[in-house]
């Protein structure tokens, strides 16, 4: 397993080490004593989504009650994105992107406190990630995904994306009260 560390110190990019022949491929997809190494806190719950090409799911988070979340792609291709939303962190409204495939194995790790969103930018994707909660859609929100404060650099290449009511309506973080925000200090 090779760790990649992210411009944002605790996002990690993960690659598994992929076991092929002429006959296809093995992935160890989770071994909890690798990932607690890392400083990964314990996964309760498992997500699947499946989307087609062009949709944009995010950016979402829960505070309280906030998610640190395990992605990888099972099949098809993502541009995959951390936003660390903790009042107080030096990198406080920055990003982080990397492109997830079914092919790769490729797995990204968004640490409790950040908000995460996806571009599927294969002709689909279905995407797996672990969390360290359980969802909580009581505390559950969206920001604005194109928030020109932020400048996510999302690979559109001219295509509108697909949005749900939610995510078209998020808004800019700038626009969220502070005590809407985690704090470095609740997730440091």
């Amino acid at each position: 397993m090779k760790v990649i560390e992210t411009e944002i110190p605790g996002v990690l990019i993960i690659e598994p080490q992929v076991f092929g022949d002429a006959r296809g491929y093995f992935i160890e997809l989770y071994r909890s004593n690798r990932y607690a190494e890392l400083g990964i806190p314990p996964l309760v719950q498992d997500n699947l989504s499946f989307s087609r090409h062009g949709v944009l799911r995010g950016l979402h988070l829960q505070h309280p009650h906030a998610q640190g979340k395990l992605v990888q792609v099972l099949a098809g291709e993502v541009f995959d994105v951390a936003v660390d939303v903790r009042r107080g962190s030096p990198s406080f409204g920055r990003w982080v992107g990397t492109s997830l495939s079914g092919e790769t194995g490729r797995q990204f790790w968004i640490p409790p406190g950040f908000a995460h969103g996806f571009l599927v930018t294969g002709e689909h994707a279905l995407l797996m990630y672990k969390n360290t909660d359980y969802y909580c859609p009581q505390t559950e929100y969206s920001l604005c995904w194109d928030d020109p404060d932020l400048a996510i650099a999302w690979p559109l290449n001219g295509l509108v994306p697909e949005l749900s009511a939610k995510d078209r309506e998020a808004p800019r973080l700038r626009e969220l009260p502070a005590e809407r925000l985690p704090a470095l200090e609740d997730y440091p």
